[in-house]
């Protein structure tokens, strides 16, 4: 006897029914509890299936073996049909002395106790409702802009990106001219007057606007990545330069301590506090 008669009201699922938490959907073979998929093996599905669509009534162990094998099968049905209930009863979370779903007849059968309902199908999106321009309120057709601050930022990040190409282009026309006036000298004055190792050191804000230095250190930091592709020098870390930001000791001093041939120094200037900001 099937569960969910053809006279069921509209909007219900026939193929889908819940009960306390879980949701059984007859049509994809599928268990849930609170939304979560619960795995069950096929003749348990079955098992459970047949007992929900006859809930509320006695189901045989003869009616059980029936729908759950073929009648030319030949198993060990009494611990067949023991092993599929306790899965079940595993899946719902209950046991067989304490039972909240499904109770065992002695000599009978078995009974499913719970409340079964059929479930609610999905509402449907409610159509789009199409407004007359001459009904929308002036209001509502002003133009969001973005706040001067954000404005102002992607400003900066547009003119930051722009000093970052200018600078590193200059400066690898500076190292690949030092790089050309060694390779044409002897190998006397490449030695006294070649660079293979430098550092930069952290360019200084000279901006207006002390929170601009966050421009400084990132054209410093591209500076660094972009010497440190020239595979023939050897670039000083971020993080070794960076303790010297501020720093009063000289040159030469700075250059004994990093171990190396030249110190790139240098300062980030707004020009007419409008080319960075």
């Amino acid at each position: 006897m099937p569960f969910l008669s053809h006279n069921e009201p509209s909007g219900v699922d026939s193929h889908r029914v819940v009960f306390d938490r879980f949701e059984l959907d007859l049509r994809s073979g599928e268990l849930r509890k609170n939304g979560r998929r619960i795995r069950l093996q096929a003749q348990p599905f079955q098992l459970l299936s047949l007992l929900i669509e006859n809930a509320h009534q006695v189901v045989t162990r003869d009616e059980v073996c029936r729908a759950l094998w073929p009648t030319d099968t030949f198993v060990d049905f009494d611990h067949s049909v023991a092993a599929a209930l306790n899965k079940v009863r595993e899946a719902l979370g209950e046991s067989a002395d304490n039972p909240r779903f499904i109770e065992t007849l002695p000599k009978r059968g078995y009974r499913f106790i719970g409340k079964v309902e059929p479930a609610a199908e999905p509402s449907p999106p409610e159509p789009a409702q199409q407004v007359h321009a001459s009904a929308i309120a002036p209001a509502a057709l002003t133009i969001d802009t973005p706040s001067e601050p954000a404005a102002r930022q992607r400003r900066s990040s547009r003119y930051l990106r722009l000093a970052f190409a200018l600078a590193g282009s200059l400066l690898i026309l500076a190292v690949a001219l030092v790089f050309f006036r060694r390779s044409a000298n002897s190998h006397a004055a490449a030695n006294s007057t070649g660079i293979t190792s430098i550092a930069v050191l952290p360019l200084e804000n000279l901006s207006s606007d002390p929170a601009k230095a966050y421009i400084a250190d990132g054209m410093t930091d591209e500076l660094i990545t972009m010497l440190a592709k020239i595979s023939a020098l050897r670039v000083v870390s971020r993080t070794s330069v960076m303790q010297y930001k501020g720093t009063k000791k000289s040159l030469p001093q700075i250059a004994r301590e990093l171990n190396v041939d030249a110190i790139l120094e240098g300062t980030v200037m707004r020009a007419g506090e409008a080319s960075l900001g």
